[in-house]
């Protein structure tokens, strides 16, 4: 049910290379309108931020205009802004930061600059419901290999544990590109390995016993590429299938093991994972098998709210509001290297 007394917040997310726009009132979303330029990013093999910072010029206005009308809203009936403010790339964040401080401004509503990792958590309120207090948030995407303990998503969360190279998003990319399925490579290789054998090469598992809720996924990343090119110096065909599914399976069960580990160590029996690597089919299988064993209730919002998107913005705006927290200033600035446990600037 949609209450009228609850804030309507607008928010803008351009960390990376889309941009979102969503618009939220409570719990609700009403619109989630994205722009993304991962198409001129692909002959490049990753995302160029001159070229991330150029389109999210482009693709503002008109984004904005799209969310307004699919939320059936004007600038009028909206009530503050919410803006990712870091991490993520700097010529990308202050393109958002700058047009929020610009819509703010002009129509005289507070602005909330905010961490785009805890947005990432706050966004699976939209879909299913109030966070329990505490939960443990895993997230997983091509910037970010993250374990958190969050008793309150608006005023605590803390950081215990994240990669110590690549994250797992990264890692997906570099071996799609060695397998030569193109990029973004998590969604490719998701597909491919369906058709493998996840336990046809016994890949190595970073960090996967060392005590610690740290990740490791750069000595995989060289070990698949090793294997792959030994295939290849030997005149042997390489088993795309058997590739992709063996190295998912790695990654995915480090991931699983780690963030049961959290919540064991912790003595929380809520797990959420959030992120772009969250819309991988077999993570989502083997987290849910394994919090199954555990007694850990799983929360996993749906794909498109996993990857980034203004609706995550706009509801940890909305927490923030509720919370009757004061907004940022209007000289808040784009931090790249902002930590988790700044949830607002």
């Amino acid at each position: 049910m949609i209450r009228d007394s609850e804030p309507l917040v607008l928010g803008i997310e351009t960390s990376c290379d889309e941009t979102g726009v969503g618009v939220v009132r409570g719990h609700t979303l009403l619109a989630d309108s994205i722009a993304s330029s991962v198409e001129q990013h692909a002959r490049f093999g990753g995302v160029v931020p001159e070229v991330a910072s150029r389109a999210h010029l482009e693709a503002m206005t008109p984004t904005v205009e799209r969310a307004l009308a699919e939320a059936g809203v004007g600038f009028a009936d909206i009530d503050a802004f919410a803006v990712t403010a870091g991490p993520g790339l700097p010529g990308a964040l202050m393109v958002g930061v700058a047009a929020a401080k610009a819509y703010a401004l002009s129509l005289g509503k507070p602005l909330y600059g905010v961490n785009h990792l805890a947005a990432h958590v706050c966004v699976d309120q939209l879909e299913h419901g109030p966070l329990p207090k505490p939960c443990v948030a895993m997230l997983v995407s091509g910037g970010h290999s993250s374990l958190l303990l969050v008793p309150d998503v608006a005023t605590d969360v803390r950081a215990l544990g994240a990669t110590v190279d690549d994250a797992a998003g990264e890692a997906f990319d570099k071996v799609a590109r060695v397998l030569d399925l193109g990029f973004p490579g998590g969604p490719v290789i998701d597909r491919e390995a369906l058709a493998g054998d996840p336990a046809a090469i016994a890949f190595p598992r970073g960090k996967h016993n060392d005590g610690t809720y740290d990740f490791s996924f750069s000595g995989l990343k060289t070990a698949v590429a090793r294997w792959v090119e030994a295939r290849e110096r030997n005149g042997e065909p390489v088993p795309v299938a058997d590739v992709a599914a063996s190295f998912q399976e790695a990654v995915v069960d480090v991931l699983t093991a780690k963030a049961l580990k959290v919540c064991r160590d912790n003595g929380v029996d809520h797990l959420l994972i959030g992120g772009g690597v969250a819309a991988n089919s077999r993570l989502r299988a083997l987290a849910r098998e394994r919090c199954e064993a555990a007694g850990v209730r799983l929360r996993v919002p749906r794909p498109k709210l996993c990857t980034d998107n203004g609706a995550m913005v706009a509801a940890l705006g909305s927490e923030l509001v509720a919370s009757g927290l004061a907004p940022s200033e209007l000289d808040l600035p784009a931090d790249s290297s902002l930590p988790v446990e700044s949830i607002r600037l």
